[in-house]
């Protein structure tokens, strides 16, 4: 009878579905991540080498650039940004235009905005040096919750402790958390850090987003490389790519526009800025209409800048934004150079466009025209 139920229990493993599945019997040590981040973390270009002091600004403005957006797409601007403007300083008594014509393409075009008047707010409240808590991090433009606790743990070594999509990710498994996202971030939050050590809180952070990045991915989990892996309950109940559970979202409905290049017989294309505030503030466009869901295509030339002899392009444009997507019809239409730029706009000479701050849905209009 014992060698039957031992036999039973053997052949019902954990990674099977015939019986329960156990919990998690201790808590994942942070030094078994801290260890497997001394052999396998990411070479990043804002990342301070081990043994040398993190620099707050490069952290703050590495982490502002990837929010919503990847470490490869990321990488380039960086470098650019870093080159352009080296120091806070340099960065905080730059033209808001030139700061949003480096950012160009990487989308998310407020965190543009918010990156300039925070580097001013730093130099005029605080001296140019970053203030070392969460809370004060917090009081300035830009930084939220996540923003503020990776600046403190990383650059300053508090016991902080950030939680983006990777580590949200890491966690739900971790622990088979079965409140969908977005409810479930609190306690996500409070698992994370229930982990995070009082000292080498930024490795420990940086670990965590390393082994969500390159090992615990949302498809095909690379479990056996994991340093976590017997104590991960979803790697135990052999659902892993099931967490973390996830609301439903509701596709925003589409909305239309047109869009009107004008382009002079020098090469010039006629430009505007949007209004600073709201989607794509301050950023440069060609005129178009509003964007609506009830867009009349047939009224679409009473929206034109100026009068003049336009051609309907064929096909349209489409971009998709956060909440929404969005479909452009295209018309372009050429001009004498003494033609004058109507109130708002300006032209903006060929060798000049390359450097404007058009966002990608514009690029791709202008590219659409030929251009």
């Amino acid at each position: 009878m014992r060698l039957a139920k031992r036999a039973a229990r053997q052949k019902c493993r954990p990674l099977s579905p015939c019986g329960p599945v156990r919990g998690v019997e201790k808590a994942p040590s942070a030094e078994t991540l801290l260890t497997w981040y001394r052999r396998h973390r990411r070479d990043l270009p804002w990342r301070a080498a081990p043994g040398q002091k993190a620099d707050p600004y490069r952290v703050w403005l590495s982490e502002i650039m990837l929010q919503q957006t990847t470490v490869k797409a990321v990488a380039p601007y960086y470098h650019r940004f870093l080159n352009r403007f080296p120091t806070l300083n340099d960065l905080a008594r730059a033209k808001l235009n030139d700061v949003l014509r480096l950012w160009a393409g990487l989308g998310y075009y407020a965190r543009a905005r918010n990156l300039h008047a925070c580097a001013q707010a730093v130099l005029k409240e605080h001296g140019g040096r970053f203030p070392r808590t969460e809370d004060g991090l917090r009081m300035l433009p830009g930084i939220g919750t996540y923003t503020a606790a990776a600046i403190a743990a990383i650059a300053f070594g508090r016991k902080a402790t950030p939680v983006d999509g990777n580590i949200e990710r890491v966690i739900a498994r971790l622990f088979a958390i079965e409140t969908p996202l977005p409810t479930a971030k609190p306690e996500i939050r409070a698992r994370a850090g229930s982990l995070t050590p009082p000292r080498r809180a930024g490795d420990f952070a940086q670990a965590m987003m390393d082994l969500g990045a390159t090992i615990c991915t949302p498809k095909n989990p690379a479990c056996a490389f994991c340093p976590w892996n017997n104590d991960c309950l979803a790697r135990n109940r052999g659902d892993m790519e099931t967490f973390p559970r996830k609301t439903p979202k509701a596709e925003g409905a589409l909305r239309r526009g047109a869009a009107f290049v004008v382009m002079r017989e020098d090469g010039a294309i006629l430009v505007r800025a949007r209004p600073a505030s709201g989607l794509l503030g301050g950023m440069t466009e060609v005129p178009t209409t509003e964007w609506t869901r009830d867009f009349d295509p047939q009224a679409a030339i009473s929206g034109a800048p100026i009068a003049a002899q336009w051609r309907r392009l064929p096909g349209t444009v489409t971009h998709v934004f956060t909440h929404f997507p969005l479909e452009l019809t295209v018309y372009s239409t050429r001009v004498p150079k003494r033609t004058k730029a109507p109130r708002g706009a300006r032209w903006s000479s060929a060798e000049e466009i390359p450097a404007e701050a058009l966002p990608n849905v514009m690029r791709k209009v202008i590219a659409h025209a030929g251009i």
